[in-house]
């Protein structure tokens, strides 16, 4: 293949190196195009532009391919679990035997926070959404571990698994908090995800009865989110770790970045929609003819996908466990009722058929957590729980990338042109 591309400017031509990805992807490498040209691009949103080469997650949209570290994400959530891949996503390989039990072992010796950090839940009042209290507290966490800003590399092992263990922890005890109900503490022998449902949901000196079809759902989803790319939040991780910042900020501002509802709201965007078509008496079938005609502002929330232009590899894992989640509980829900006639009449209906318009991930995420009893308001935190291995799979690129330079993008200026001040008695 040509290794060079060209691009005319008023009747110059300069050429540019290409660089092509493992998979064939094609980049047109513009790091020398200011200095060559004086022409910056311009792509809003950067639905256009690679900001880095990354070795974590490869996405074919098209064909609706997700794998982390080359492993099908199909495979891994048959044969693997959440912690194994975590392990995978930030070290770049399966982990051995005993590299997974020291890797398990890490994540129950950080499991519990400082406990002077019980007292910064009191200072939030009991309506503070979840992802305002994960975020702060993450940040808040890195103030009582002082190595993170010294001998980085030595100790970003320790670091990782207590982020890991720790962002569970935190949101289990603002979900406690928030309910008026006394803190769970974790316990030393239970998986990462059983854990998780026992601070949420066990009381004081009565454990809670852990369904294990429910521990493989909820460590499943996690699993399925664990990494998804150059998002909006990965991205805000690699910025701010560009400036050298520490793990926990840069996790810190990736949960800010996730909470807005075009990123990680969308399965709480469904349970939005589902109460919504249930208080107006409908079981689905006149909402989705409603969707039909543009003119009525009816939008289907969790369906389709803006990278997967066919299918969303993880909807049909999890649809599985989604399914067999429901029929274990035997939950008498009205909303989960019209989630499954939508998906019903959705599947068999051309009109979404031939749009592609499938159940995605977020779809089905959100009737397990609704099935669980995690509340709607802790569904993005779900999110960040199982994306947090892939943040600190970038944050580590970032970091031992030695040609990594900080952040700054470019823009092309709109504004007024030079102006003279003028007195605030002459101005009209």
């Amino acid at each position: 293949m040509n290794n060079k591309a060209g691009l005319n400017i008023d009747g110059q031509t300069f050429e540019l190196d290409t660089i092509v990805g493992s998979e064939g992807e094609v980049g047109i490498d513009i790091t020398k195009l200011r200095a060559q040209t004086g022409a910056i691009t311009l792509d809003s949103g950067y639905g256009n532009t690679g900001s880095c080469t990354s070795r974590i997650t490869f996405i074919d949209g098209e064909k609706g391919i997700l794998r982390y570290r080359g492993y099908d994400i199909a495979e891994l959530a048959k044969k693997s679990g959440f912690v194994e891949t975590a392990h995978l996503l930030i070290y770049g390989e399966l982990p051995t035997s005993e590299k997974l039990s020291a890797f398990s072992k890490q994540l129950t010796r950080y499991q519990l926070i400082h406990e002077e950090m019980l007292h910064h839940f009191e200072g939030f009042p009991s309506t503070a959404h979840p992802m305002a209290i994960l975020s702060a507290m993450i940040n808040a966490a890195s103030s009582y571990y002082p190595t993170l800003l010294e001998k980085r590399e030595e100790r970003f092992d320790n670091h990782a698994a207590r982020l890991i263990s720790q962002v569970r922890t935190i949101a289990a005890f603002s979900y406690r908090k928030a309910k008026g109900l006394p803190i769970i503490y974790p316990k030393s022998n239970l998986k990462f995800s059983e854990n998780f449902l026992h601070m949420m949901f066990s009381m004081p000196g009565e454990d809670m009865d852990i369904n294990p079809d429910v521990a493989r759902a909820l460590d499943l989803m996690f699993l399925l989110h664990a990494d998804h790319e150059q998002n909006c939040s990965t991205s805000t991780v690699r910025m701010v770790a560009s400036s050298k910042a520490n793990l926990f900020a840069s996790a810190s501002a990736g949960v800010c970045a996730l909470w807005g509802p075009l990123h990680g709201g969308a399965n709480q965007a469904v349970l939005e929609m589902l109460e919504q078509i249930h208080a107006e008496g409908d079981d689905g079938s006149k909402f989705l003819q409603a969707v039909k005609d543009k003119t009525s502002g009816r939008r289907l929330m969790g369906f389709g996908h803006r990278v997967y232009k066919n299918f969303d590899p993880r909807a049909l894992i999890i649809k599985e466990q989604c399914d067999k989640v429901l029929a274990q509980l035997q939950v008498s829900d009205p909303l989960l009722d019209i989630a499954k006639k939508l998906e019903e009449i959705a599947l068999a209906d051309e009109y979404f058929v031939s749009r592609n318009l499938y159940p995605n991930v977020d779809f089905y995420s959100g009737i397990i957590m609704r099935a669980i009893g995690i509340p709607m308001d802790m569904f993005t935190v779900m999110f960040a729980i199982g994306r947090m291995p892939g943040w600190i799979a970038n944050f580590k690129e970032v970091m031992e990338d030695p040609s990594s330079r900080i952040s700054r993008p470019r823009q092309i200026y709109t504004g007024p042109t030079l102006r003279e001040y003028s007195p605030i008695g002459e101005r009209s």
